[in-house]
């Protein structure tokens, strides 16, 4: 017979007949695996978990989801796996952050169309009040920029500095993306 000492995991949890591997860990266990695999893209050990019952909007650490993770670093079929699988797209972190804003913050433009498709909205709020649109704007991602106000981002939002995009880009000098927001604003008024 063998000996489990307290540092193993399969002390802490159940020990259910034919559950399979995990059974040998703790829920807390469980779930930490399934948010590195959604933070690393491993689209095939995300879809085994969600198959054994895993919710796709667990709330990890600071309140990431595995598709704000999965976003978050760039991992296309994470994304795409985790959004067929029921995650919502516009949960947000324990600052305000969606996977959207991340994805604007970076320039991941091929995730970014995969959040829209997925019906992301493009104007939600961070703590401080931005918007995906004026990350994209701050971090000089002027494709990115396009894209949303495209997708319908509205540039006449504030932060809670009482900024909006065009406060923002006109900080930077951005001349191309001033102009750019000055039409889109100008079509909305």
């Amino acid at each position: 017979m063998t000996q489990v000492s307290s540092q193993d995991p399969r002390s802490q949890g159940a020990q259910t007949p034919g559950a399979g591997a995990l059974s040998d860990f703790t829920q807390a266990q469980v779930e930490a695996l399934f948010v590195n695999a959604a933070r690393e893209g491993e689209a095939d050990l995300l879809s085994s978990f969600l198959d054994a019952g895993m919710d796709p909007n667990l709330r990890a650490e600071k309140g990431y989801t595995p598709l704000i993770l999965a976003s978050y670093n760039d991992h296309k079929e994470a994304v795409s796996t985790l959004l067929m699988r029921g995650a919502l797209p516009d949960l947000q972190d324990e600052k305000g952050a969606t996977a959207l804003a991340g994805v604007a913050f970076k320039g991941f433009m091929p995730i970014a169309h995969m959040l829209l498709e997925a019906g992301a909205k493009v104007d939600v709020p961070n703590a401080v009040g931005r918007t995906p649109l004026m990350f994209a704007v701050m971090f000089g991602r002027d494709d990115m920029a396009k894209l949303l106000l495209k997708a319908g981002a509205s540039p006449t939002c504030r932060d809670g500095e009482g900024l909006n995009a065009l406060d923002l880009a006109q900080r930077q000098g951005n001349a191309a993306l001033v102009a750019l927001i000055k039409e889109q604003n100008a079509g909305q008024g």
